[in-house]
């Protein structure tokens, strides 16, 4: 299985592997570059074909010098492997040669060894690399009517992508019927997630330790930036979670959070009984999460073979971690490294079992056993148009943090401040948002909900982080990429806000002095800032002390009216390559020349900016100019 780039797992991944081996299938899930994938299937495959030509040497041992010669043909990595002191030295040099000339021309493009692959997607901007993934999957699997591609920009261009990749199994939306993928009832949908697939690969997502669920499905608003009524165009009030989380916590063991998918639970009329089976749960203010013996787990599961990869990585990777509490720790990496246990590339199950006895009570002692707080995340936030006093309170009953309310304009500010009132009132003190921006909005608007929630925190005492998010159109000329610009937007306001939250790390929180020097006192001063050369927001400390941030707004300043339009014009598309050709007022390319300067100039040892810049931080210490001097890069 394979999977584009996203914070969260792909829950449809999850279903689909438990899925397969209810089926009897051997399922492999995988995050990443494909060559990547395919060196390490070609590495595994000749190891498996060297230990059957001289099982006496542990070639899993060698993994990473296997690995060094099939990815980069060197002859050093044949001389350390010391295949010479076999007996079958020519028939091991031939299965090496073999797969490095499998990966290197290209021949796995003939083998079609897999039965099925599924696709996920995401954004239809990630257009570009999801063709590209499927045209690679399509040498790698026995018949391009085996690829299946699902998830959001398959629901919502399904027939371009069947056009650019000939491929007929490109589903849109939920996998909730019996019969879609194979002829059986078994439906997908709602079949419980397989979380051992997460420790195949070495990404960890942000939210690793959570149940992931829906206590309903679809939506009852039709908005139109929104693909939820297309990928679930029907809205079910209430799904039980009760035998999801008991079978996860049996098999998986507990999990201490719980991240709810739903993308509008107030919508429910049954709302009362979804945070009353949450509290059933473990999930009132009241419990604590107490974490599993997750090697004892792991364990368990190798012993009934179940998921060998992702147990092998699960108890390597607890390996290392003990290695890092203990004190006397010597003995316990010398057992680990005898028995090639320090990574999972090399590591087998028998020696896991095997050193198990003595590791267990080890990492009993030093584990973590302190009871820990347990959290309800509404992920994809709630609407609060439909945030009433009495499902305030009921939210309040579960330690939900944060509470993630919609403000995606200005026009819904009244109901969006009687939401946050009503959750205060009853306790809740942990908020967040998305802020759509660049959609029917005007850029001051982002900037008043910033400064709204800023101001709110600071009076009330309560956190609220925004995350502005880019509005990108699903349907109509610019649904591929990400070059869309709202009515009242344009590409030097787009960037601008991009290097202000780069330098934030994209979410604003509390704190009115850093919100005001990030983002300007009042309207006008954030209106100034999106004019603001591209480099001089970047290092805004070291130029305003230069005095060229004051040399930029004294020459925009003194430009009337007239070449005021010409030369907002010309910044408003943010291309200053040639500003000799733009214009031929002199006024207007003084101005442009701030445009001009570039990071690379900073960062240029020999430039005349860049002795300044070293000067200046060698003046000041980066913590009392706060984070925008510590950001070159992004």
């Amino acid at each position: 299985m394979l999977q584009t780039k996203n914070k969260l797992p792909s829950i449809g991944l999850m279903k689909l592997a438990t899925y397969h081996k209810l089926l009897g299938d051997k399922v492999v899930f995988y995050k990443g570059e494909l060559n990547e994938f395919v060196i390490e299937r070609s590495v595994d495959s000749c190891i498996k074909k060297m230990s059957k030509i001289d099982n006496s040497i542990n070639w899993k041992a060698k993994y990473f010098k296997i690995y060094e010669y099939i990815k980069k043909r060197h002859a050093s990595s044949i001389e350390e492997l010391e295949i010479n002191d076999s007996k079958y030295e020519i028939l091991l040099l031939n299965a090496l040669k073999y797969y490095k000339d499998y990966y290197w021309k290209k021949e796995f493009r003939n083998d079609h060894h897999w039965d099925r692959v599924y696709i996920t997607t995401l954004f239809t901007f990630h257009w570009g690399i999801t063709i590209k993934t499927i045209e690679f999957v399509k040498q790698l699997v026995k018949s391009e009517n085996d690829i299946w591609v699902g998830g959001v920009m398959a629901s919502v261009i399904p027939k371009e992508i069947k056009q650019i990749t000939g491929l007929k199994n490109i589903h849109v939306g939920l996998l909730n019927k019996s019969g879609i993928l194979d002829k059986n009832n078994i439906i997908v949908d709602n079949l419980p997630l397989d979380y051992s697939i997460l420790d195949e690969i070495d990404y960890k997502y942000p939210e690793n330790n959570a149940y992931y669920g829906y206590t309903t499905r679809g939506c009852v608003r039709k908005c139109e930036f929104c693909a939820v009524p297309i990928i679930e165009p029907k809205f079910n009030k209430y799904v039980p979670l009760t035998e999801k989380i008991t079978g996860v916590t049996k098999k998986y063991g507990e999990k201490r959070n719980l991240l709810l998918l739903d993308n509008n639970v107030l919508a429910s009329p049954r709302f009362h009984d979804i945070i009353a089976e949450i509290k059933k749960n473990g999930f009132d203010k009241k419990q604590k999460f107490h974490e599993s013996n997750q090697l004892k787990i792991a364990v368990s599961n190798l012993r009934k073979n179940l998921n060998e990869k992702a147990y092998i990585n699960k108890a390597v990777t607890i390996f290392n971690e003990l290695l890092e509490k203990i004190n006397s720790k010597q003995e316990i990496y010398n057992l680990l490294s005898e028995n090639n246990l320090l990574k999972p590339q090399t590591a087998i199950k028998k020696k896991i079992l095997d050193v198990f006895p003595i590791i267990n009570p080890l990492y009993e002692k030093y584990r973590n056993k302190i009871p820990k707080q347990r959290y309800v995340d509404f992920n994809q936030g709630v609407d609060a148009r439909l945030l009433t006093e009495e499902k305030a309170r009921l939210l309040s009953q579960i330690p939900i943090r944060p509470l993630r309310i919609a403000f995606d304009s200005m026009k819904y500010e009244e109901e969006y401040l009687s939401a946050i009132f009503r959750a205060k009132k009853y306790g809740i003190k942990h908020f967040s948002n998305y802020l759509l921006y660049n959609f029917e909005d005007k850029p001051v608007e982002l900037y008043q909900r910033l400064r709204i929630n800023v101001e709110l925190s600071d009076e009330y005492k309560i956190n609220i982080y925004s995350f502005p998010m880019k509005f990108h159109p699903i349907f109509g000329d610019y649904h591929l990429n990400r070059d869309f610009l709202g009515e009242h937007w344009n590409r030097k306001f787009i960037r601008a806000v991009q290097v202000i939250l780069n330098a934030t790390k994209g979410k604003i929180g509390t704190g009115k002095s850093f919100f005001y020097k990030a983002f300007g006192h009042n309207d006008e001063e954030f209106h100034k800032l999106l004019y603001m050369p591209e480099t001089y927001l970047l290092f805004r400390f070291f130029f305003e002390k230069e005095g060229l941030a004051q040399d930029w707004w004294n020459s925009f300043k003194s430009l009337t009216e007239k070449e005021m339009k010409l030369a907002k014009g010309i910044i408003e598309k943010n291309d200053f390559k040639r500003i000799d050709k733009l214009t031929k007022n002199i006024k207007i390319i003084n101005l442009l020349k701030h445009y001009t300067i570039s990071r690379e100039q900073i960062s240029d040892s020999k430039s005349k900016l860049s002795k300044l810049k070293i000067k200046f931080d060698k003046l000041e210490k980066a913590e009392k100019y706060g984070v925008f001097e510590s950001i070159e890069c992004f």
